[in-house]
C-alpha cells in the first residue's frame, strides 16, 4: 500500500548552518564501486559489513508522534541507517514524516530504512505501560514517579476541591497521572512509588495489525522482541505474520542473554525463520534493556554479551547488532573488547576465522540515550503554539544535530560537527 509523503514545510534561509552539518556527514559517506548492485547491496547492508551501522530506536512502547518525528528528522541528517518505532500507523507516518522533512532540507541524505518492533511473549519488558490512579496518591507525596521517569511521561498536579482553605491537605487532591503515548515501559516508576500503587500492564502488538502494516511501502523492517523463554510462541508469531514477512528487506530478532541456552534458542529460530525470509537477519544482542540514559556502566552487559556469542564457533548466520544500554561509551568498550568494526577475533588470525569479510558485531542501536540527548533540546523550544516541528526552529535543530552527531559520529567515522 503506498502512503502519501507528507508535503514538507518550506526551507528557511536560516537552515544554512543546518544543510552545511549536514551535508558534511553526506560527503563522509564511504564512495561506492562503480556498477555496484545497490539492490543486491544497499547502503544499509554495506554498514552492517562493515560494521559502522546506527540504528535509533524510538521505542516499541513509545508513540509520542511528534516526539519520534522530530526525532526521525534529527538523526536522518545525523546519518544513521535504521530508525526502529513502535508497530502503529501513525507512528510509522510520524518516522516517515521526519525522514521527509530532512531530506527537504538536505535532498542528498540518505534515507534511512523504518523497523517495526513487536513481541512474541507479553512478559518482554518494551511492551508494557505504568499505571496508577493519581486519586489514590495522598495529595502531599513527593512524587518521586514524575522525578525519575526519563520519558516525562508522568504528570501530576495538586488541586484544590471545593471551597477549602489552601492549608487544607484533606481538601487536596492530584490530577495527571501517565502520558500512555509517552511511557516506554522501562519500569523505574515501579519501584520509587512509597505507596506501592503503581502497577505495569503488558501487551503483545497484534499480528494481524503488524502484517498490514508490512505491506506499506515505507516499512522497510520488523523487529522481533522475545524473551528467549520458549520457541513456541515465536513460532507462532512466525507463523501469525506469514507472507508479510517477505514484504521487508530485513528481520532482526531481540534477545537477552540467557547463559549457556541463549545459542540453542538462536539456531532453533533461525531455522524457523529459513523456511520463508527472503531478505536479511540480524540478531539484537539486548544487553540492560531500557538502560542506556543511567551511565557509563549500562552498557558493559551489552559488550559483554557480544564478546560471549563472537566466541561460540556455531552461532546462527546473520548479522549482529548492539542495543540495551548503548550510549556515548559503547565505542569504546567495543575497541577495548577488540571488537569494533573487527573482522577477526581478538589474538586470531584473518585465516582461522570463516567469513572475515564482515564484521563480527555489524553496529549498534541507541534507544534511551540517543532520545535524552535530542529531547533535552526539544523541550527547550517553547510550545505554547501547539506542536512544535523542530525544523521551525533552526537554532534548535542545529544543536540537536550536533547532539546527534556526538553520538553517531564515533561509529561513522566521521568528525563531531563544528559550531
Amino acid at each position: 500500500m503506498a502512503v502519501a509523503p507528507f508535503p514538507p514545510p518550506p526551507l528557511l534561509a536560516s537552515h544554512a548552518a543546518v544543510r552545511a552539518a549536514a551535508s558534511r556527514v553526506v560527503a563522509s559517506r564511504p564512495i561506492r564501486v562503480a556498477g555496484e548492485d545497490c539492490h543486491h547491496n544497499p547502503p544499509q547492508v554495506a554498514a552492517l559489513r562493515r560494521g559502522d551501522w546506527v540504528k535509533l530506536i524510538c521505542g516499541a512502547s513509545f508513540e509520542d508522534a511528534a516526539d519520534v518525528r522530530n526525532l526521525s528528522l534529527v538523526y536522518t541528517l545525523a546519518g544513521v541507517d535504521c530508525i526502529d518505532c513502535a508497530a502503529d500507523a501513525s507512528v510509522v507516518s510520524a518516522v516517515n514524516e521526519g525522514i521527509d522533512v530532512a531530506a527537504s532540507i538536505v535532498p542528498e541524505v540518505q534515507r534511512p530504512w523504518v523497523m517495526v518492533s513487536v513481541n512474541d511473549d507479553c512478559r518482554d519488558l518494551h511492551f508494557r505501560k505504568a499505571g496508577f490512579d493519581p486519586e489514590d496518591c495522598p495529595p502531599n507525596c513527593s512524587k518521586p514517579c514524575e522525578k525519575v521517569c526519563p520519558a516525562d511521561a508522568i504528570s501530576l498536579k495538586r488541586v484544590m476541591v471545593g471551597e477549602h482553605a489552601q492549608s487544607d491537605p484533606i481538601c487536596d487532591k492530584l490530577e495527571g497521572g501517565v502520558i500512555m503515548e509517552r511511557c516506554y515501559g522501562c519500569g523505574r516508576c515501579l519501584s520509587v512509588c512509597p505507596y506501592d500503587r503503581i502497577s505495569a500492564m503488558s501487551y503483545v502488538r497484534d499480528p494481524a495489525t503488524t502484517a498490514e502494516l508490512l505491506k506499506r511501502s515505507d516499512v522497510d523492517a520488523i523487529e522481533i522482541h522475545t524473551t528467549g523463554k520458549g520457541i513456541g510462541m515465536f513460532s507462532t508469531l512466525w507463523n501469525s505474520l506469514g507472507e508479510s514477512i517477505n514484504n521487508v528487506k530485513l528481520v532482526a530478532v531481540s534477545l537477552p542473554n540467557a547463559g549457556a541456552s541463549t545459542i540453542d534458542f538462536m539456531n532453533a529460530t533461525y531455522t524457523i525463520m529459513q523456511s520463508n525470509l527472503e531478505g536479511y537477519n540480524l540478531w539484537q544482542l539486548d544487553g540492560r534493556p531500557m538502560s542506556g540514559d543511567i551511565g557509563r556502566g549500562a552498557t558493559r552487559e551489552t559488550v559483554s554479551f557480544a564478546v560471549d556469542l563472537t566466541s561460540v564457533q556455531d552461532r546462527p548466520l546473520g548479522f549482529y547488532q548492539l542495543a540495551g544500554g548503548t550510549n556515548l561509551y559503547t565505542v569504546d568498550c567495543l575497541k577495548k573488547a577488540g571488537l569494533f568494526m573487527a573482522r577477526t577475533l581478538p589474538g586470531t588470525r584473518t585465516t582461522e576465522k570463516v567469513g572475515s569479510q564482515e564484521a563480527l558485531i555489524g553496529g549498534i542501536a541507541y534507544g534511551g540515550y540517543a532520545r535524552k540527548i535530542v529531547g533535552r533540546v526539544l523541550r527547550k523550544i517553547p510550545s505554547e503554539l501547539g506542536r512544535v516541528r523542530i525544523e521551525d526552529h533552526p537554532g534548535y535543530l542545529l544543536e540537536a544535530l550536533q547532539e546527534a552527531l556526538s553520538l553517531v559520529g564515533p561509529v561513522k567515522g566521521y568528525s563531531a560537527l563544528e559550531t
